[in-house]
């Protein structure tokens, strides 16, 4: 009873409660009552120190005579300099210049349980690896003197010679400019499944070029994403796929005309695939996808496989320096212009442009994702009076302020028309490359 109502007075009073602990460590100004355990409201906390005397020292390990505390801290940092200059030098050593996974020149990052030197992209992708590899930026991050040491014994060429000893003729091994699921799969496989070690078997092009499955394909009516049944077959020298079981294949392509690269953007979907083939002269466009992305870069490189084991075949005198460039190819420039008539008088009309390079040919679309090209531009040697221009011809006027480029041809002018200078200096310059390239056989 006799507590409750103390209890009661001080909080009538406006008294506040306080741990026994601060109030072990309280002592209150001098004049003022207040029942134990209790505040005044309004008055700060003071809490009793230690008195200053120089005797006075923190709990804890003496240290010897002559030395500070400040002493770890000056060699931490002769450690971190040292360190830095040796990371330096090992960047010099042959292999070590460029990403050991894609080529990137100058590697910021690298993995110190493989002992590699890898990029920014790659070092991202390393990250979700964390039972294979671990990743450190080399200037940001501090190195303990044992990681040093395990880079200097490692490195990308010792890795090299580990991880890609059986790298088949016909895998695509990504570049800087490829996309992630393409460089996310390649060192999947390198690191994580281990699949190019010297103890794997390497599977023959004719059988790595037959697959089966379902892909997600886009309707040329519907334009909806459906499921199809897709069938390859490199010893038949086709691919099929499948509407409708029963009435058979929708198509069948042949693997000599067939070509196949990743369009991520495009299709906005980043396992997104387009397929091309020529059927009746023109050019086919599929689109597929899969949710997987191991999925749709085996399917990748099952159709390199099989256009491996066709070139290996019917041209048996071909080096595979000749060969492995023709297997896929991307295009050398997309991208949206503006076209007029052969007149040169119709209104000038948005179309998608696609080069390929290898063709020699210039298709536009009216939207990226159209099956069929509304056109084609062929695009031959200078001797034979191919030319690019920047600007239009004399009198042509429009309307917008927009960079001119006119493509002479033997046949007739076609005008184009870019949104700013660097898009028109783009197409100029891979214009002009496939000009100056050789006619292929």
């Amino acid at each position: 009873m006799i507590e409750t109502s103390v209890s009661a007075r001080c909080k009538q009073r406006g008294w506040k409660r306080c741990s026994r602990a601060a109030r072990s460590s309280l002592r209150f100004p001098t004049g003022t009552r207040s029942p134990a355990g209790y505040r005044l409201p309004g008055r700060p906390l003071r809490v009793r120190r230690p008195p200053r005397s120089s005797s006075f020292r923190l709990p804890g390990p003496s240290l010897p005579p002559g030395s500070t505390r400040r002493a770890p801290r000056r060699a931490a940092v002769m450690d971190r300099d040292r360190n830095k200059t040796l990371l330096q030098e090992l960047l010099k050593v042959a292999g070590n210049g460029r990403c050991a996974d894609c080529g990137e020149p100058d590697p910021e990052w690298a993995s110190y349980k493989l002992g590699i030197f890898i990029c920014l992209m790659c070092s991202g992708i390393h990250r979700n690896l964390p039972q294979v590899s671990r990743v450190k930026s080399l200037w940001l991050d501090f190195w303990e003197n044992d990681l040093i040491e395990f880079m200097k014994k490692h490195g990308n060429l010792c890795a090299k010679a580990k991880y890609e000893a059986k790298v088949p003729p016909y895998y695509y091994i990504p570049q800087s400019c490829d996309c992630l699921v393409l460089r996310e799969q390649w060192i999947r496989a390198k690191y994580e499944r281990e699949e190019f070690v010297a103890t794997r078997v390497c599977q023959d092009p004719c059988s790595a070029g037959s697959r089966e499955g379902f892909l997600w394909k886009r309707g040329r009516e519907s334009k909806q994403f459906k499921q199809r049944r897709f069938l390859l077959s490199a010893r038949e020298g086709v691919m099929k796929y499948y509407t409708k079981e029963p009435k058979g294949p929708k198509a069948v392509i042949s693997i000599e005309k067939l070509n196949v690269m990743f369009q991520a953007e495009k299709i906005h979907h980043a396992h997104g695939l387009q397929i091309t083939y020529k059927t009746d002269g023109q050019t086919r466009n599929l689109f597929v996808y899969h949710e997987s992305g191991k999925e749709i870069v085996d399917w990748f490189n099952a159709i390199r496989a099989a256009r491996y084991h066709y070139f290996r075949t019917t041209f048996p005198a071909l080096s595979e320096h000749e060969i492995i460039p023709r297997i896929t190819r991307n295009y050398i420039k997309e991208g949206y212009m503006e076209k007029t008539g052969p007149k040169q008088k119709e209104t000038f009309k948005m179309r998608w442009f696609s080069l390929d390079s290898e063709e020699r040919n210039l298709l536009y679309f009216k939207n990226p994702l159209d099956a069929f090209p509304q056109g084609q531009v062929f695009i031959g040697r200078r001797v034979e009076g191919y030319e690019v221009r920047a600007g239009l011809p004399q009198g042509i006027s429009v309307k917008k302020r927009k960079s001119g480029i006119t493509m002479v041809t033997p046949m007739r002018e076609f005008l184009f028309l870019c949104e700013n200078d660097r898009e028109q200096r783009e197409w100029i310059d891979a214009l002009n490359g496939v000009i100056a390239q050789p006619l292929s056989g």
